[in-house]
C-alpha cells in the first residue's frame, strides 16, 4: 500500500498543478469547461433553478449538486475549489479499493488500476465532474456483496448524477439480492427526482437537450465520416450541443445505428442475465464493467471522461481474485492513454480528419472495442458455460460461512 499511496501523491501532484496552470499540459486548455461552463451553471443553480435556456446542459437533476460543491470550500474560487474537490474524490476511490485490496479473496491489483487510469487520461480528470460519479459508482459496487440496499441507494443517486451508474445494477444475483438493490435504487431515483422537480424548475429539462445531440467526432461510428472526408463527404465539423460533432448528410443514418447497436447491446445484457445460472464474488463488478464498456462503445458520444468511468469499474473488477476481467482492463488501460494523445494532445488532428488524428481514433476504438468483446466472452464462459453448481466461493473464505446479505446466500 506505500507503494500504491507514493505513486498517488506523485502523479496527483503533476494533475493538480496541471490543473492550476503551475504546469503546462500539452494540447488546449481543459479546464475551461470549469472555469467557464461550470461556473455559469453555478451561477443559475444559486437562483434556485437549473439551466432551462442552456443547450449544453445534458445531466440529471443530482448533477447541480455537483456543479455547486465548490461552495463547501467558500475560501477557495470556484475553480481551484473543483479540483480540490475532484482531488478528494480521487483519494476517496484510491482508499477503498486499498482497503478492500486487503480483505480475504480481495487484490490490491484495483486500486494500481485506478493509480495508473487516471495518471493516463491526464488532468481531463480533474476537470470534470465524473471523478465525483466514478467515487458513487466505486463505492456502490464495494458494498454491494454485503449491503444490497447500499448498492441500490449509491447506484440511484449516481443515476441522477450521471445515468450511466444505474448500470451497476445489472450484475446482481437474482432473488432478494435483486430485489432489495432494486427496489432502493427506484425509491432513490423516484424520491431525489421528485424534491428536484419539487424545489428547482426544469429539473428533466436535460432530457430534451440529450436526445437532440449527433455522432460526435471521437465516436466509433465518427471513424465512418472521418474516412468519408477523404472521399469526398461534404459534412462538416462544428461545436454542437456542448460537444464536437459532424454535420451534414448521413450524419443521422450513423447516429441512428449507434443508437441500434446500444440496441443490441443491451439486449445481449438481457439474454446474459436470463441465462447466467454461476455468481461469483466478481459477477456484480464484472457485468457492471461489461455493461458500461458496452454502453461506452456504441454510444454516439465517446467523450474523454467516458473511459474514466471504464478505468472505474475495471478496478472494482480487479479488487477481486477470482475476476476474469484483467485482459480487458489492460486494454483499456491502453485506451486510456491513447484517448490522452488524441484529446487534448493531437485533438486538432482528430477535427481536421488527418491520418494521424484518425490513427489514434482507430487504436483508441480498437481498444475499446476489443476490450468489450472479451470482457462479455469472459463473463459469459464464467456465468453461463462454466460449471453448474451456483456461486463460486472467494478464495480464502473456503471455510466461512457467508453473511446474510451476500451474494452466497441470495435464493
Amino acid at each position: 500500500m506505500a507503494r500504491i499511496l507514493t505513486v498517488w501523491v506523485l502523479t496527483r501532484t503533476v494533475l493538480l498543478l496541471c490543473v492550476l496552470h503551475v504546469l503546462t499540459a500539452p494540447g488546449p486548455d481543459v479546464t475551461s469547461d470549469v472555469s467557464v461552463i461550470y461556473q455559469g451553471w453555478y451561477e443559475v443553480l444559486r437562483t434556485g433553478t437549473f439551466p432551462l435556456d442552456d443547450v449544453t446542459w445534458q445531466y440529471p437533476p443530482a448533477a447541480a449538486l455537483a456543479v455547486l460543491s465548490p461552495a463547501l470550500l467558500p475560501f477557495l474560487g470556484y475553480a481551484p475549489a473543483f479540483f480540490v474537490l475532484a482531488l478528494l474524490c480521487d483519494a476517496a476511490v484510491c482508499g477503498l479499493l486499498g482497503y478492500a485490496g486487503r480483505q480475504p479473496g480481495k487484490s490490491a491489483r484495483g486500486a494500481w488500476v485506478w493509480v495508473a487510469g487516471v495518471a493516463l487520461l491526464g488532468p481531463i480528470v480533474y476537470a470534470r465532474y465524473d471523478v465525483m460519479v466514478v467515487a458513487v459508482a466505486v463505492a456502490a459496487l464495494l458494498a454491494g456483496a454485503r449491503h444490497p440496499r447500499t448498492l441500490g441507494v449509491l447506484a440511484g443517486f449516481g443515476a441522477l448524477l450521471k445515468v450511466w451508474p444505474v448500470l451497476l445494477l445489472v450484475g446482481t444475483p437474482r432473488g432478494r439480492v435483486t430485489r432489495r438493490s432494486w427496489t432502493a435504487a427506484a425509491g432513490t431515483v423516484l424520491g431525489l427526482t421528485l424534491a428536484f422537480l419539487v424545489t428547482m424548475p426544469g429539473a428533466l429539462a436535460f432530457l430534451t437537450f440529450q436526445r437532440d445531440r449527433g455522432t460526435e467526432v471521437e465516436s466509433l461510428g465518427a471513424l465512418v465520416l472521418h474516412v468519408a472526408r477523404h472521399l469526398g463527404w461534404r459534412g462538416e465539423v462544428r461545436l454542437n450541443y456542448g460537444s464536437v460533432e459532424f454535420l451534414g448528410p448521413y450524419v443521422p443514418l450513423v447516429s441512428t445505428a449507434a443508437q441500434a447497436l446500444t440496441a443490441l447491446a443491451f439486449c445481449w445484457l438481457l439474454l446474459w442475465r436470463l441465462r447466467a445460472r454461476a455468481w461469483s464474488a466478481s459477477t456484480p463488478a464484472d457485468a457492471a464493467f461489461v455493461a458500461v464498456l458496452l454502453f461506452t462503445a456504441t454510444s454516439r458520444v465517446i467523450s474523454p471522461q467516458y473511459l474514466l468511468w471504464l478505468v472505474g469499474c475495471a478496478a472494482v473488477c480487479l479488487a477481486f481474485r477470482t475476476s476474469r476481467m484483467a485482459v480487458p482492463a489492460r486494454l483499456v488501460l491502453a485506451a486510456t492513454f491513447v484517448t490522452f494523445l488524441e484529446f487534448p494532445v493531437w485533438f486538432s488532428h482528430v477535427v481536421a480528419s488527418d491520418p494521424l488524428g484518425v490513427s489514434l481514433l482507430f487504436v483508441r476504438n480498437g481498444l475499446l472495442v476489443a476490450a468489450t468483446v472479451l470482457a462479455c466472452r469472459n463473463l459469459w464462459r464464467q456465468t453461463v458455460s462454466g460449471p453448474r453448481g451456483g456461486p463460486q466461493p472467494v478464495p480464502g473464505q473456503l471455510s466461512q460461512a457467508p453473511p446474510a446479505d451476500t451474494y452466497a446466500s441470495a435464493p
